[in-house]
């Protein structure tokens, strides 16, 4: 890294009002001071010169350009251990991927006894309320459904009744949160449900700034995939519940799914806010080989751009880790 990009790192964060060295900005990460002062993502200059680990990593960084707004990808390959990381480190709004979280603290719930997957809750049904008029969105108790009906609803169609049905049987934002830091999860934090989320969302544009409330990172969210499929925090059974479903995933044909060759399987979960769009899952080939994938996209101009840039960096990963013969920086592909 250009020791001249550093000094304007330092004078940056300087003008936000800020002591910050260019010894500082090397030794603490451009992300993390930026983050943590500006709240903003960095524009990097012309003569910044990226060090990539690998020809796949630098085919990802080009697909990910940030100049529309912020994009942050991570992946690992299961066979091999190879990390992918672009931004990984930022953090991005969850959206609906949370819902991944919320399921695993409550399939945890199911593996300690405390509730079964036969015990039925209510749907938690948003009552009108002006954004931003209350601390918590105001719901109310809707259809009564099985636990393993709200797990479908929440993670194959983005049901946020039924996600905050589940969740206020946790215990609600600080039960998800307790399980991920147990869990080992870095970055991780979910505060508030999903009706206040949705009620208040476009307070803050992802593509420019960020905002650690309801976010993770791209590398946390993946740990979060492999350590799930790799059956770490669940007993077999939730961990093939869960795998399962988000296999059955209904929403996102135009992300991670999308130009990946037939024989695929894809075990997945969306999320979208304003100027966000988001898909996180495993991958599997028909040969097994499987590969952990967060993709976090912000800007590119409207919901179609960020999902075509989803599934072209899924697709690069994809064959990066599967075909290491195929020549990636040529690479064109085509939606269904």
């Amino acid at each position: 890294m250009k020791a001249g990009f550093l000094g304007r790192i330092a004078a940056g964060v300087a003008l936000a009002g800020a002591t910050i060295t260019s010894a500082q900005a090397r030794e603490t990460g451009i992300e993390a001071v930026f983050d943590s002062t500006l709240g903003t993502e960095i524009r990097v200059p012309r003569d910044y010169e990226p060090d990539f680990r690998s020809p796949l990593e630098q085919r990802i960084a080009e697909l990910a350009d940030g100049a529309r707004g912020r994009i942050g990808v991570a992946a690992i390959d299961l066979v091999t251990g190879e990390e992918v990381s672009i931004l990984g480190d930022q953090r991005f709004p969850m959206a609906s991927t949370s819902k991944i979280a919320i399921a695993a603290t409550f399939l945890e719930g199911v593996d300690q006894g405390r509730w079964k997957l036969s015990d039925r809750f209510p749907l938690m049904v948003p009552v009108a309320s002006r954004a931003f008029s209350s601390e918590k969105a105001p719901v109310r108790p809707g259809t009564v459904l099985s636990a393993s009906q709200l797990l479908e609803l929440m993670l194959t169609r983005s049901s946020n009744t039924a996600t905050d049905g589940l969740l206020a049987v946790v215990g609600g934002p600080s039960a998800v949160n307790d399980w991920a830091t147990r869990a080992g999860i870095p970055n991780f934090q979910l505060t508030r449900d999903i009706a206040t989320l949705v009620r208040d969302d476009g307070e803050i544009d992802p593509a420019v700034q960020v905002d650690v409330r309801d976010s993770t990172t791209p590398r946390a969210m993946t740990k979060m995939l492999v350590g799930l499929y790799q059956g770490k925090w669940l007993s077999r059974s939730s961990r093939n519940l869960l795998i399962g479903i988000m296999e059955k995933c209904r929403t996102g044909v135009r992300r991670i799914p999308a130009l990946l060759p037939d024989g695929v399987t894809v075990a997945h979960k969306t999320g979208s806010l304003n100027n966000t769009s988001s898909d996180v899952g495993i991958v599997t080939g028909a040969d097994g080989h499987a590969i952990a994938v967060s993709i976090y996209v912000t800007g590119q101009g409207s919901r179609p751009g960020r999902e075509s840039k989803i599934a072209h960096i899924a697709r690069a990963l994809y064959e990066g880790y599967t075909e290491p013969a195929v020549q990636l920086v040529n690479a064109t592909y085509t939606a269904k």
